[in-house]
C-alpha cells in the first residue's frame, strides 16, 4: 500500500553521493501518517495487519511534474531521459524509441514539447526553488487538476517592472517560464474565484477587458515575450536559412515567419524586426526562450559571422490595443503614428513622455494597436504616462486570458496550442507566411514543395457552439452527428488542442458550425502572429 502525500518531503542530500544507487532511506512514519490513515479507511484490515516494512526511497520529480527528454542545449551529444517519478516503466518503451530517433536522426518524430528538456531555463536548477516546487508537484501527481490551475510554490520569481503596480490594481497572476503575468484583473474587494469545470467566476471581468480592447483601448503588459538579438554580417543569411518567409526587407520592417523542421513542421513562429542592416530582433513566445535559442544556435555555422543573444530582460513590452490606441499615443508622443507615418508591420523609435521607445504597429488581438518596446528602466514611467493620458478614453488594464480569447476570435495562431512540429503552414492556414520563391533555400522547403497541392491530412478550423452554457476548456472531443457541408470533414472524436471556450467569451457567439464560410484563414495582411 502506497501513495502520494499532498505535500512531499524533498530529499535534501547535497550532493547526492556518487555511490548512491538503488538504496533506501530511513523509515519516516510522520510523513507516511496521512497515507496510512487514508489506507486504513479504504482497506480496514490494515488496522490489524502486521507491518513488514515501510519502504522509503527517493523518486525523481520535475518542477512541472512531467519527465524530461532530449539533447541538453548546453552540451551537444548529451541526451537526457529522466524525471519519470513513478511512471518510468509505463513510459519506457515510447521514451526509448523517441530518444533513439533523436540521437540517430537529430529530432524526434513527434511533438514532445510537454516533456522537452528545453522547456526549462537554467534558473529552474535553483536548489531552494526545486525543493519547494517538487514538494508541490508530487502532491498533484494523482490529484484533481483543474482547468488553468496554477502552481503556487517558488513564486514570484521573474517579474516585470510593473508587477507591483498591476498587483495593486487587482491583477491575478499566472506563471509562464518563471514570468509572473497578469491573467485578469479583479474588481476592488473581490477575491480569486475557486477553480471549476464550469463557467469560471472571472469570466465577466475578463469579458470587460475584451470589450475595452474592442470598443476603447486596453493596455497589456507583455514583457515576458522572449526577445533574441541576431547580429553580424551573416545575420541575414542565417535567418534566411531558418525562416520560411522573406527576411531581406528594409530596415524598420517586421516579418512574421515560421521556422520549420525538415518535415515542414513548425518549430516556432515568431516576429522579426530588422533594426539595422546587420541587426535583427526576434520576438517569440514566453516559454520558448531556451528552445528557440537552441534551434537558431544550431543553424549558425562555425564560419558564420553572426551572434545570437538573449535580451529578454532588457526590454519591457506594453501593448496598446483598441480603436482609441492611436488617439492615446498622440497625447503622449509628438511623433506621427498615423497609417501614413507608421504603416502596418513597421516599427520606428518615438518619444513617449520623457522616454524613447520603439513603436511597432501591429495587433495580436486583431484590430488597431501598437506594441511598445521600452527599456526596462523606463517602463514604469511609460505605463504611468499612458494611464494618466488615457483615463478619459476608457483605458483599461487587461490580462492574458482576454488576449488569448481575442486572438482566437481573430484566428491568430499560437505555438504550443494550435501550432507545433507536427503541423505545416499549409495545415495551419499560414501559407501567407511562406515564400517558396525567395532566393535563399530554407529548412523545410522541400517538404512543403512535396506537399503543395496535395490533400491536407488536417486543417485548423474555428468552432462556435450554439449553447451558451457549454464550457469547453480545450482537449475535449468534438462529436459530430450531421454531415458537414463543403469539402471539409472532421473525424468523430477529433481533439482540439486550443481552448475552444475562448471563441465564446466575447458577445456569447456560440453556434456549432463548420462550413467553409466559418473557416478562418488569416489574410496576407495579418502578420502579427506570436
Amino acid at each position: 500500500m502506497g501513495g502520494f502525500e499532498p505535500r512531499a518531503k524533498p530529499w535534501k542530500m547535497d550532493p547526492i553521493p556518487s555511490t548512491f544507487q538503488f538504496e533506501l532511506l530511513d523509515e519516516d512514519w510522520d510523513q507516511f501518517e496521512i497515507l496510512m490513515t487514508n489506507a486504513m479507511h479504504r482497506t480496514p484490515c490494515l488496522e490489524t495487519a502486521e507491518i513488514k516494512m515501510l519502504l522509503n526511497g527517493p523518486e525523481s520529480f520535475t518542477p512541472d511534474g512531467n519527465f524530461i527528454l532530449g539533447e541538453a542545449p548546453e552540451l551537444r551529444g548529451y541526451f537526457v531521459c529522466a524525471g519519470f517519478n513513478s511512471a518510468g516503466i509505463a513510459n519506457s518503451g515510447g521514451a526509448g524509441r523517441l530518444v533513439a530517433e533523436w540521437i540517430v536522426g537529430g529530432e524526434p518524430s513527434m511533438d514532445l514539447w510537454e516533456v522537452d528538456i528545453r522547456r526549462f531555463g537554467a534558473f529552474t536548477g535553483n536548489r531552494k526553488a526545486l525543493a519547494e516546487r517538487t514538494g508541490e508537484t508530487l502532491g498533484l501527481h494523482y490529484a484533481m487538476r483543474w482547468p488553468r490551475q496554477e502552481l503556487e510554490t517558488a513564486r514570484p520569481l521573474r517579474t516585470s517592472a510593473l508587477y507591483d503596480l498591476l498587483a495593486a490594481k487587482g491583477a491575478e497572476f499566472g506563471s509562464k517560464n518563471g514570468w509572473e503575468r497578469a491573467n485578469y484583473f479583479k474588481p476592488e474587494g473581490q477575491s480569486r474565484p475557486e477553480y471549476t469545470l464550469g463557467k469560471p467566476g472571472w469570466l465577466p471581468w475578463m469579458q470587460a477587458e475584451q470589450r475595452a480592447t474592442r470598443e476603447a483601448v486596453a493596455l497589456y503588459d507583455q514583457t515576458s515575450f522572449s526577445k533574441l538579438l541576431v547580429q553580424g554580417r551573416d545575420a541575414l543569411g542565417v535567418l534566411q536559412r531558418l525562416c520560411a518567409n522573406e527576411m531581406d526587407v528594409p530596415v524598420g520592417k517586421m516579418v512574421y515567419t515560421p521556422m520549420l523542421n525538415a518535415r515542414g513542421g513548425i518549430e516556432s513562429d515568431l516576429t522579426v524586426m530588422r533594426l539595422a542592416r546587420e541587426k535583427f530582433l526576434i520576438v517569440t513566445g514566453s516559454a520558448q526562450t531556451v528552445r528557440d535559442m537552441d534551434w537558431i544556435g544550431r543553424q549558425i555555422e562555425p564560419e558564420d559571422h553572426a551572434v545570437l543573444t538573449d535580451v529578454s530582460g532588457q526590454y519591457s513590452v506594453l501593448s496598446v490595443m483598441g480603436p482609441k490606441a492611436r488617439e492615446l499615443l498622440a497625447r503622449v508622443s509628438p511623433d506621427d503614428l498615423s497609417p501614413e507615418g507608421l504603416k502596418f508591420s513597421w516599427t520606428k523609435e518615438i518619444d513617449l513622455g520623457h522616454a524613447r521607445v520603439r513603436a511597432a504597429r501591429m495587433s495580436y488581438v486583431g484590430g488597431p494597436g501598437f506594441e511598445l518596446y521600452v527599456p526596462v528602466e523606463m517602463a514604469r514611467h511609460v505605463y504611468l504616462a499612458l494611464h494618466e493620458a488615457g483615463a478619459e478614453l476608457g483605458l483599461r488594464d487587461a490580462g492574458y486570458y482576454a488576449l488569448d480569447a481575442l486572438r482566437i476570435e481573430q484566428g491568430r495562431r499560437a505555438w504550443g496550442a494550435e501550432l507545433g512540429p507536427d503541423e505545416t503552414p499549409w495545415e495551419a492556414g499560414l501559407a501567407f507566411s511562406v515564400r517558396l520563391d525567395k532566393p535563399a533555400r530554407f529548412v523545410g522547403r522541400e517538404a512543403l514543395l512535396a506537399a503543395q497541392g496535395k490533400p491536407l491530412r488536417k486543417k485548423l478550423v474555428t468552432l462556435v457552439f450554439q449553447d451558451p452554457a457549454v464550457q469547453a476548456w480545450g482537449g475535449e472531443p468534438s462529436l459530430w452527428t450531421t454531415k458537414l457541408s463543403g469539402r471539409f470533414r472532421l473525424r468523430a472524436g477529433a481533439r482540439s488542442r486550443a481552448p475552444a471556450w475562448h471563441s465564446a467569451t466575447f458577445g456569447e457567439q456560440l453556434r456549432c458550425s463548420c462550413t467553409p464560410a466559418r473557416l478562418r484563414t488569416p489574410s496576407c495582411g495579418e502578420t502579427a502572429q506570436r
